[in-house]
């Protein structure tokens, strides 16, 4: 199944989970433990070092000889290991995929083993048979209270309770069922006002279904939640203007978003933040079971090119909102 998992205020994120908010003032860091990576082949079959010049983590100031690796488990099921940053099952992962095909993923469950986390994650083809797809995956743990003027929130949804919740303000967050495979997330204080989320979710068919789910926000900060390092990072909707469109060295408005064909193909391009171990995340934005991923691994020299495509609940391609979020480990 599908759903609706990321948000952005200046880009509030949907999609996530983790620890519960204390007390203490924090510095310009807040992610107690994060990793990035970008799975290109989904098809090994043992443990295999994942792409390098798209990964980093938290890991790196202890172990900088150590990288993220994967192995498939079964037809589009692949299992992501970010070192030493274990945690259990606090946290927020998401995942986005990379393909032209409508292929679709979910993450499944993330865990701690030994030292380290695992991200399980389940791909499927238009329609839900599981099939393996290339795709990008993330997870972050943060506690903490932050500065006025920047923000990460994330909560996580599951059996129909709010299971875990982060803000960065102490403030609480509250998640609440509307309908069927329809639900209001609050994160108050994280935005220029409160923020008010509304998530859908979609069986293979496009019908509204109740699931479980993680969402996250972040304003002024990379999707991770930690800042100074990364201190280059860029999100934009195309939906809504204002600090939904940020650069974190030129401002606000300074990314865009050009038409490719198809329709329902776009390039979103993040000026000068494109440096070092980067990363990616996509989702769609707007009422509907339509969906939004990446073509293919963005390219980037200072400049960050990002090409999204979008697709309707059959997998045919199709004009559509989006939310993109783009960081650089430095």
């Amino acid at each position: 199944m599908r759903l609706r998992s990321f948000v952005t205020a200046a880009l509030a994120t949907v999609l996530a989970a983790s620890a519960l908010a204390p007390a203490a003032p924090a510095t310009a860091a807040t992610a107690d433990r994060w990793g990035f990576a970008y799975v290109k082949d989904p098809t090994v079959p043992v443990w295999t070092v994942l792409d390098t010049s798209r990964q980093w983590g938290s890991w790196k100031t202890a172990f900088p000889a150590a990288w993220a690796d994967g192995v498939k488990l079964a037809p589009g099921r692949f299992q992501v290991r970010f070192p030493q940053i274990g945690a259990s099952s606090r946290g927020v992962p998401h995942v986005t995929p990379v393909n032209r095909t409508g292929h679709y993923c979910e993450v499944v469950r993330w865990f701690q083993s030994g030292a380290d986390e695992i991200v399980d994650v389940q791909c499927h083809r238009p329609g839900g048979t599981r099939e393996d797809t290339p795709f990008t995956v993330l997870w972050t743990t943060s506690s903490g209270v932050l500065p006025a003027g920047t923000s990460h929130a994330y909560v996580q949804w599951s059996s129909g309770l709010m299971t875990q919740s982060y803000n960065s303000t102490g403030v609480a967050n509250a998640v609440g069922p509307l309908g069927v495979g329809q639900y209001l997330v609050r994160l108050p204080g994280v935005g220029l006002a409160d923020v008010q989320v509304y998530v859908f979710c979609y069986d293979q068919a496009g019908a509204f279904v109740n699931t479980d789910f993680v969402l996250s926000y972040h304003r002024r900060r990379p999707v991770i939640g930690s800042l100074g390092p990364p201190s280059y990072f860029g999100y934009l909707g195309t939906a809504v203007g204002g600090p939904t469109n940020d650069n974190s060295v030129l401002g606000v408005g300074a990314n865009t978003v050009a038409p490719l064909a198809p329709a329902g193909r776009y390039l979103a391009t993040f000026p000068q933040i494109g440096l070092k171990e980067t990363h990616a995340q996509v989702v769609a934005q707007g009422a509907g079971s339509n969906y939004c991923h990446l073509t293919q691994q963005w390219t980037y020299t200072t400049n960050a090119d990002v090409d999204v495509i979008c697709f309707d609940n059959t997998g045919a391609v199709t004009p559509h909102r989006f939310l993109a979020t783009f960081t650089s480990r430095l």
